[in-house]
């Protein structure tokens, strides 16, 4: 008899809308992928790992809190991402039995739960000669705090938790045993990107990045590889409004990376956070509304020259090389005379992305209100640099 492709390749498990206003019980499914088996599961537990081979890197993926019974839209491109990058094992952790219901309470209720499941699987791993260092728990909404407690169990001792989105309700103000935090990996990075709805908004690893402040992402990509096809950068700073006003635009000289990148590579900066105390850092950046959702900083500086003061705004467009055109608003408080000009005597352009490619500047720009002026920018003069 021939099997179809659902029965020979596990899938992750769906639920119906009745399942999530009934509520389910908690039963928790391990599905293994690998380089060679990227996109057919197999189903393993702690009493048979199957094909995990225990000296490579582990990778676990924590879903969260399911209200409608329906997989995770993201969890198929994360998988392939991981694999992609690396060759490792990915273990996709299917709790969709206990985190599907309209109930958000019953579902948090059962995290610790979720951890203990965890617990007695890796248990398995390291007495076949698995290291702690080697695995990595990415944990979304719930699976954020899940992965929180795992990393409790073994005193802080795994190699990576990334939180994305960790959930905010019953989480909010809870002491770290209660939640994920610093102590429960040897490196922890969050991205919060809902921290005026369901996410939790403070600091809860050694760096967390806040995408477009925390808060609405118009556009942005879901998992650690949302912006992959490039380097998305973060900048260190202890408010969005200070980033967002020139304040943090530099990550300090000398240093062998500037600033940190979001993702699978943000590990490559803890070397810098080891020097605070407590070693937290917040770090933020902007995203655009589409694939491959980077954008590029430039920082402007503008001398003007005015006899009165007037307030205003300027509006500022980059055009590339491929024809694209960026936008930028700047607010001023100096606008001159009845026909509101503006004298500009220089303005400078400098990359962040690139802070080793030459500063561009136009000297000496009258404006006129509502009028725009075109010029391409030229190397700043040695005083200007």
């Amino acid at each position: 008899m021939k099997l179809n492709t659902d029965e020979a390749c596990p899938s992750f498990t769906r639920l119906s809308f009745h399942s999530a206003v009934v509520g389910t019980g908690l039963s928790v499914r391990l599905m293994l992928y690998t380089q060679r088996d990227q996109t057919c599961a197999q189903v393993i537990n702690s009493t048979a790992l199957g094909s995990l081979n225990v000296t490579k890197k582990t990778t676990f993926i924590i879903h969260g809190f399911r209200p409608t019974g329906s997989p995770p839209v993201w969890m198929k491109e994360l998988v392939e991402s991981l694999i992609g990058v690396q060759e490792m094992n990915v273990v996709v952790v299917d709790w969709n039995r206990g985190a599907t219901t309209v109930i958000y309470p019953h579902a948090a209720s059962k995290t610790r739960k979720v951890a203990l499941i965890l617990k007695e699987f890796i248990d398995q791993m390291l007495a076949k000669g698995a290291s702690l260092d080697n695995i990595y728990m990415i944990g979304v909404s719930l699976g954020a705090h899940i992965s929180g407690f795992v990393g409790e169990m073994y005193a802080g001792k795994l190699g990576r938790i990334t939180g994305l989105d960790p959930a905010g309700p019953l989480f909010n103000g809870r002491p770290p045993e209660d939640r994920l935090d610093p102590s429960d990996a040897q490196f922890v990075d969050v991205i919060h990107s809902d921290t005026d709805a369901l996410g939790y908004k403070e600091a809860l690893g050694h760096i967390d990045f806040y995408p477009n402040g925390g808060l609405d992402q118009p556009g942005c990509p879901k998992t650690i590889f949302g912006g992959y096809e490039c380097s998305l950068t973060a900048y260190p700073c202890d408010s969005y409004r200070d980033y967002r006003n020139g304040k943090c635009v530099s990550c300090g000289a000398g240093q062998i990376l500037s600033c940190p990148l979001l993702g699978y590579y943000a590990d490559s900066w803890k070397e810098h956070l080891w020097d605070r105390d407590p070693p937290m850092t917040k770090a933020f950046f902007d995203t655009a509304e589409t694939k491959p959702y980077c954008m590029y900083h430039y920082f402007v500086d503008i001398v003007s020259w005015n006899k009165s003061v007037r307030r205003g705004f300027i509006t500022i467009k980059l055009r590339g090389e491929d024809g694209n055109v960026t936008e930028s608003r700047i607010d001023h408080g100096s606008a001159v005379g009845p026909k509101y000009k503006l004298r500009v005597l220089w303005m400078k352009l400098r990359s962040l992305a690139h802070p080793d490619r030459p500063h561009l500047c136009r000297y000496d720009l009258v404006l006129m209100e509502n009028v725009e002026t075109f010029f391409q920018p030229i190397p700043c003069s040695k005083q200007q640099m």
